[in-house]
């Protein structure tokens, strides 16, 4: 397990590469002489320190990388994700949204042994609440009920041809779908997208927020203002048909992974890929083309300090996401995806913010090691709500 560092809050008055993530910065391909290089040097003794699952990590990129013909082989799934199996039962909440009638797919796991309080759990960008798999286990596991959505234009919910995305029409959806199944109020956890969300959905909804909790989150800076170009959704959806299963699988380790690959992983990179492999492929690359222009264009980062709940931040300080970033004049790229200062910035700018950072990992901390991750969010929530 990796350590985790914790920042105690000052006290405040008052990639993702293409074809993968359009915009997300492109990775170098990891060399097989570089990584076995890498491996030698994790002596014995830093093994024991690290544990045994970092050893093997260690041990795996080079077939990770290895591009084959069949590197982009595998499944095809319908273009919401049928055929994909979740860890839970999928319910449907239908509603009507821009004159359109909508189902946004979610689980809604109960815990055997109730604490009263309840959890949203906000997925990424590229990924769907059937990602939150070892997350969702262990908060029901701790008493907390758990509900994870997978927002219009992702997954196995809804993809109209026409619909327009933004934060607050996401949040609004969420808190419908709360409503809907009795949650007055829940702590609201947000990963990368599903951080914009979160801090959009605490802004609009701060009574109905117990906790903010920002995993990696994205749009903690204002890529447009720093230099990335102006992109129309047309680019997107060119880059986005492009979406295959090797470019998702290098741009998923050396993002969210820090370089580091294990066989658990290959579940999400088919995930994706197997949307982009069936008949509904080009629904999903126009629908994900909309909410890359929404990411890219509705930063959140000016507000930061109007968020008025306990909030933590749980960062991987490997992580270099930006959008548009691979796009971008050298000097920008050079600039852009430092998570390290972001996370304290940001801490800085939200009143009474925790700040956890885990110094060896990605952009998914919860994927990539989630003992180390877990007992960190627990810690976390217990801070805020004693038991």
């Amino acid at each position: 397990m990796l350590r985790a560092v914790v920042t105690r809050p000052r006290r405040i008055a008052g990639r993702e590469t293409a074809p993968l993530g359009p915009g997300c910065p492109r990775a170098s391909p990891i060399t097989v002489i570089a990584m076995l290089s890498i491996c030698k040097m994790l002596s014995v003794a830093r093994a024991a320190v690290l544990g045994a699952s970092a050893a093997a990590a260690c041990a795996m990129p080079v077939a990770a990388v290895a591009a084959t013909p069949a590197a982009n082989d595998g499944p095809a799934y319908g273009p919401r994700l049928e055929g994909f199996a979740y860890p839970a039962p999928v319910h449907e909440y239908a509603f009507v949204s821009q004159r359109e009638t909508l189902e946004m797919a979610y689980l809604d796991v109960q815990p055997a042994h109730p604490n009263g309080r309840t959890v949203v759990l906000l997925h990424g960008k590229n990924f769907c609440a059937a990602t939150w798999e070892d997350t969702i286990g262990v908060l029901s596991r701790a008493g907390y009920r758990v509900i994870a959505p997978d927002q219009i234009g992702f997954c196995k919910s809804s993809k109209p041809e026409r619909y327009q995305y933004s934060f607050q029409q996401l949040a609004r959806n969420t808190h419908a779908l709360l409503e809907s199944v009795g949650v007055k109020s829940a702590t609201i956890i947000g990963h990368s997208t599903g951080g914009m969300l979160a801090i959009r959905y605490a802004l609009m909804y701060p009574k109905a927020t117990d906790q903010l909790v920002l995993v990696n989150p994205i749009g903690l800076e204002d890529w447009k203002a720093l230099g990335v170009p102006p992109l129309s959704v047309d680019y997107w959806y060119a880059r986005e048909l492009k979406t295959n299963a090797d470019g998702i699988r290098r741009y998923e380790q050396s993002t969210y992974y820090a370089g580091k690959w294990a066989p658990s992983y290959e579940r999400w990179v088919q995930m994706l890929a197997g949307m982009y492999r069936g008949a509904g492929r080009d629904a999903v690359a126009w629908n994900s083309a909309l909410i890359y222009d929404m990411i890219l264009t509705q930063p959140v980062v000016y507000e930061l300090g109007a968020i008025r709940v306990p909030t933590l931040l749980m960062i991987g300080d490997k992580d270099t996401t930006a959008i548009g970033k691979d796009v971008a004049p050298p000097d920008v790229h050079a600039k852009l995806g430092r998570y390290p200062e972001l996370a304290k910035r940001t801490q800085a700018a939200i009143p009474g913010a925790q700040l956890v950072e885990f110094p060896a990992l990605g952009h998914a901390p919860q994927i990539q090691d989630p003992d180390a991750f877990h007992k960190a969010l627990l810690d976390g929530l217990e801070a805020v709500h004693p038991q």
